[in-house]
Order: C-alpha cells, then sequence, then structure tokens
C-alpha cells in the first residue's frame, strides 16, 4: 500500500444524503433571516439617503456664510419637485432657481436609493422646491429680503421615517417620529 492509497482511505467526504440536509437547514435559515435582512438593507439606504441630503444642507449654509451670498440646493428634476432623482448645491447668479450655464455649481448628488420617497413641506412648498441660505447663515426665499423659508423634508423607506427638519434661524436637525420629541412632518405614503 503506497501513502496516497492510504490517505485515500483515511480522508472521508460527506455523502449526498448529509449534503442535502446542510443545504436544507441553510435554505431554511436563509428564509426565516430574508424579511429582517430586507429590513435592514432599507433602513441603512434611508439613514444614507438622509445623511447625503443633511450633508448637502449643511454644505449650502457653509458656503453662504463663506461667500456671504445666497447658496441654493434644489431637486434635480425638470419641474423642480422629485427630491429622490437627486440635488444640486449652487449658486443662482441668474436667479431662475434652477442650476444653469451662468451658476456656479458647488456639489451634485445623483438619485437616492430605489424605495425611498421624498416629501417637502415649507413655506412656500410650490415647485420649484428649493432650500436657499443668505450669507447670514439664515434660511431665506430667494426673492431677497429677510424672509425665512422653514420647513421638514421628510424621507421614507417602507416603514421607515426620517425628518430634516430646518428652523427659521437656519439650524438643521434629523430626527426618528419614531423616537423623537416634536419629529412632525408629512404622514408616511400608504
Amino acid at each position: 500500500m503506497t501513502f496516497f492509497e492510504g490517505a485515500r482511505r483515511r480522508t472521508g467526504g460527506a455523502s449526498l444524503a448529509e449534503l442535502a440536509v446542510v443545504v436544507g437547514i441553510a435554505s431554511i435559515m436563509l428564509a426565516v433571516a430574508a424579511p429582517d435582512l430586507h429590513a435592514l438593507v432599507a433602513a441603512q439606504q434611508l439613514r444614507t439617503a438622509s445623511g447625503d441630503l443633511l450633508g448637502a444642507i449643511t454644505q449650502t449654509r457653509a458656503q453662504a456664510i463663506a461667500r456671504n451670498a445666497r447658496v441654493k440646493l434644489a431637486p434635480r428634476d425638470a419641474r423642480g419637485a422629485d427630491w429622490t432623482r437627486g440635488w444640486t448645491v449652487f449658486v443662482d447668479r441668474d436667479g431662475d432657481r434652477q442650476p444653469g450655464p451662468g451658476d456656479e455649481i458647488l456639489q451634485v448628488h445623483g438619485p437616492v436609493p430605489e424605495g425611498v420617497r421624498i416629501d417637502f413641506s415649507f413655506t412656500q412648498s410650490a415647485p420649484p422646491q428649493y432650500i436657499a441660505y443668505n450669507g447670514a447663515g439664515r434660511s431665506s426665499s430667494d426673492m431677497g429680503g429677510n424672509a425665512s423659508r422653514l420647513g421638514t423634508l421628510s424621507l421614507f423607506h417602507g416603514a421607515h421615517v426620517r425628518r430634516i427638519k430646518i428652523n427659521m434661524l437656519g439650524r438643521v436637525r434629523v430626527c426618528n417620529p419614531a423616537r423623537d420629541d416634536a419629529c412632525d412632518g408629512v404622514e408616511a405614503p400608504r
């Protein structure tokens, strides 16, 4: 008997029946865990989208203060109402509320993950929607003057909700209505 023949006899593999049992148990465990995994992914996508939008709002405010000028954040769709398609931070030199050739583009963000929905509830909520900050870092209307523009952006993904609230001074915060007080906003879609 050679070394290799002895090694072959001593090594045993799994039989087809044993392998089928292991695959069956793994399938059952995966089927039980799949709904929780989907909810976990949806919650993470919502946290990421709200964090990205919060970062864009914070950048808009910081750039307005640094430039001592009005800086805007607007959705990237033609009507100016669908935030899920992404957004642009820009200095609106021509005053048309949309980023264009004469404007200085500071940041462009692409679409949010599929399934995330964003609703806008601000003073003067009619499209085109935008968030603007003046040189003092206060939320403002793009029509000039000192009229503040406060409100809430509500983000939804399945049963998960996050809200981004901007107060009349321009301060911004993220809240979760399931656990935070004073986190009201648009009702979740049914």
